[in-house]
């Protein structure tokens, strides 16, 4: 994308930028190896708003399109990304996007099965759904309660997560279920979850069988909001959902806070 950029806009630069920024799944991944359901993960996980979905299409676009010319690969996946089923997306929102209390109290019933467990734990620890499905439980640290998400989109990203008194168990139940798995959440055959599997098997079956209209990303805009609502500060909000962006440079530099004080803080939702 460089190559373009003595050609376009101030603006467009910096829209590629943000655009790129959200791909950070794709980042180690040889690019002529790169199929659809990569490209469509990205979109379906990022949670940002359509203009900016388009944008992450157009940069797909331009990306092929070089390669295409350099005989890099020979075909265009970019084409069959599906932006369009966002068009009324509004990341911000969180009110129009998160569980209602009673969706919440449904999820709660099916407590004693594993799948609605991870909505659960979802919904306590507002984290990234891809940032969720890489857990291994080298991360996981059950005695302390929290774990640590080493690899994100963001350089806020990288943080400590608290683990919530009211889903402690289910994390523990994850972690005893295979011992040779090294992935927390995995599939039924011990293996690393990818996005489209978890979301078409599991989260979206388990939605409709509820009569839940939600997506993953609806559980970290719930938890943001729980924790709003719960009257925790909001750098510590910050610091447990990690934000990126949202953080001023003295919130950044000045502030730290200890695993107790997260896990007091998740603990009051």
């Amino acid at each position: 994308m460089v190559c373009k950029y003595p050609t376009v806009s101030e603006a467009n630069v910096k829209g590629y930028t943000a655009a790129y920024k959200t791909c950070s799944s794709l980042y180690h991944k040889v690019f002529k190896d790169l199929k659809l359901v990569d490209l469509q993960t990205v979109i379906d996980t990022c949670g940002k708003n359509y203009p900016t979905l388009r944008k992450i299409k157009v940069l797909f676009n331009q990306l092929y399109d070089f390669a295409i010319k350099n005989d890099i690969c020979n075909k265009d996946y970019s084409t069959f990304v599906d932006v369009v089923q966002y068009k009324d997306r509004n990341p911000n929102k969180y009110d129009r996007n998160k569980f209602e209390k009673k969706e919440i109290e449904r999820i709660w019933e099916q407590k004693d099965d594993k799948y609605h467990q991870i909505i659960l734990m979802l919904l306590y620890n507002g984290v990234r759904i891809s940032e969720f499905l890489d857990l291994k439980k080298e991360n996981v640290h059950l005695d302390e309660q929290y774990f640590d998400v080493i690899s994100s989109k963001t350089e806020n990203g990288i943080r400590k997560v608290p683990i919530a008194d009211k889903v402690i168990t289910f994390y523990k139940a994850w972690f005893e279920d295979n011992p040779e798995c090294e992935y927390l959440i995995h599939t039924l055959d011990s293996k690393h979850f990818q996005y489209r599997n978890y979301y078409d098997s599991y989260f979206h079956p388990l939605m409709e069988h509820l009569k839940i209209d939600r997506t993953p990303h609806c559980c970290r805009h719930t938890c943001i909001s729980m924790l709003a609502e719960a009257g925790v500060n909001q750098t510590i909000i910050k610091k447990i959902v990690g934000h990126s962006g949202a953080m001023t440079l003295t919130e950044k530099v000045y502030t730290h806070f200890d695993v107790k004080e997260l896990v007091d803080a998740i603990n009051r939702i």
